[in-house]
């Protein structure tokens, strides 16, 4: 491994950052931190018909968001810059200029309308390989070429591929890739109206930014070999590459914005952790060699290798991810998780009454562990702020029957009767007032939570009563019986 480990994740902001584009950039950034290399962020922007500022602003926060923080780049700086591709353009076009003069690149007039023509030709004759543009310009004579752009045609500058050689490059995760140059056509470098594309943008600053591993999604595995014909017109040795394997969609095929791609910052407003998210990510085409499946960043990290991405296609299950947000839910402080709760609450107005805060960090205490997301937690809490307004159908039929409204009676005389009002005295009250009625602590327990919070789950029961306190408590119970007086609910 070369002690100069620096890596890039490239983005185009034609669009959100979606969770293939995450883990692209997620693998970059834990190879570069393995080996105490440099992580580089670097805006691909030169396709300005689809940019968008938007979409750039989201691309940073959703790496900020996942705790991918990049030591070169945009709002960074560094010694390699620029690191937007719009801000580098006569760079890119020297090189195009180069490329021609030395004969290795040409200037082509085909219009877009003959382009189309070829295209359609093509596509009828079955028997022949398809390669795209037909070399039309290849070999016109440079000084008419020149002469055609001194008088301002349009033109393009395209490579001229070598035929007839086998272009070879290793690939780290799937090894020795051959392609035969003649299948590849000669591709645009620079466009008519003097951007470059992707391709020549690409490999120009691959090679000025030192970038020593380019690892990117499969789907560019087939423009490599055009890349690597592009290093060496240049005279540069090509990085290391290593193309990353496939995400499928849980219905089949590939994960694309059509299924079920979502952009990262989706994830966050649907009340996924970041720390979730980066986990399920890490494993998708990556195992750190042992049966961990819940991993912090820093473990990652250390555990982190080229030769543990498999090549095989991983399935982007969403039931594995909300498990997996479920217990970083569960392990994170309650007053993180309060500062993304209490907006929730706010909103839906649950706050009017001024509760304390440690009253609404015990309330994340209580309901954390019981909650796959953010949104989740914050939804069922609502009998922390409010007294039912109804209760929950079924287990109201199964619960508020003949025999409830006595014991709920008598279990809010002997709560009024006593004055410690915690945990362990609860129990002792329930069991009392059980014993004295010569009932199950079932038949007591079930109707007093359904009473008190208007659902037939949550926390201990005796947790959530200490928890909204005494006053709330029977005023709860009292209501519960009026209205099973009111309706008359009988067994199912």
């Amino acid at each position: 491994m070369s002690d100069k480990v620096r890596v890039r994740f490239a983005p185009s902001p034609t669009g959100y950052l979606h969770v293939g584009g995450a883990r692209t950039a997620l693998f970059n950034f834990l190879f570069a931190r393995h080996h105490g290399g440099t992580f580089i962020l670097r805006i691909e922007d030169t396709d300005r018909s689809r940019y968008q500022e938007e979409a750039l602003q989201e691309i940073f926060a959703s790496l900020k968001w996942l705790g991918l923080s990049w030591d070169e780049g945009p709002g960074v700086g560094g010694g390699y810059g620029p690191y937007v591709q719009s801000e580098r353009t006569e760079l890119y076009r020297d090189y195009a200029r180069k490329l021609v003069k030395e004969g290795k690149a040409y200037p082509c007039f085909c219009s877009s309308e003959r382009l189309e023509q070829v295209r359609l030709e093509r596509e009828k004759d079955k028997e022949k390989v398809q390669i795209g543009y037909d070399r039309h310009c290849r070999d016109i004579d440079p000084q008419l070429a020149a002469e055609r752009i001194m008088a301002g045609e349009s033109h393009v500058i395209r490579l001229k591929v070598p035929l007839g050689e086998t272009v070879v490059f290793e690939d780290q995760i799937r090894g020795r890739i051959e392609t035969s140059s003649d299948l590849l056509d000669d591709l645009v470098l620079l466009k008519s109206d003097l951007f470059p594309t992707y391709h020549l943008a690409n490999v120009v600053d691959d090679h000025h930014m030192e970038i020593s591993h380019v690892m990117r999604g499969d789907e560019w595995i087939a423009t490599t070999p055009r890349h690597v014909i592009l290093y060496q017109a240049m005279g540069w040795v090509p990085p290391v590459f290593a193309h990353l394997p496939v995400i499928l969609a849980q219905g089949g095929g590939k994960l694309s914005k059509r299924k079920g791609a979502a952009s990262v910052m989706d994830y966050q407003r649907a009340g996924y952790l970041p720390q979730a998210l980066v986990n399920f990510l890490a494993l998708l085409g990556w195992n750190p060699g042992d049966e961990r499946e819940i991993m912090r960043l820093e473990e990652m990290i250390v555990s982190f290798s080229l030769e543990r991405i498999t090549p095989k296609a991983s399935v982007f299950d969403e039931q594995k991810l909300e498990w997996m947000n479920g217990h970083y839910m569960a392990e994170e402080s309650s007053r993180t998780l309060l500062e993304l709760v209490a907006p929730i609450w706010q909103e839906k107005g649950w706050l009017s009454q001024g509760f304390a805060e440690g009253y609404l960090l015990g309330v994340i205490d209580l309901m954390k562990s019981r909650s796959k997301k953010v949104f989740e937690l914050a939804d069922s809490s609502i009998y922390f702020f409010r007294d039912p307004q109804e209760y929950e159908e079924k287990a109201a039929r199964k619960r508020f029957v003949d025999e409830a409204e006595p014991v709920l009676e008598k279990l809010t005389e002997a709560l009024s009767q006593h004055e410690l009002f915690s945990a362990d005295a609860l129990e002792k009250i329930f069991q009392a007032v059980s014993t004295e009625l010569e009932i199950s602590a079932g038949i007591l327990i079930h109707p007093a939570r359904l009473a008190i919070s208007g659902v037939s789950f949550g926390p201990g029961l005796f947790e959530l009563m200490v928890h909204i306190g005494k006053e709330t408590v029977i005023r709860r119970l009292k209501r519960a019986i009026n209205w099973m007086k009111k309706h008359g609910v009988s067994h199912e």
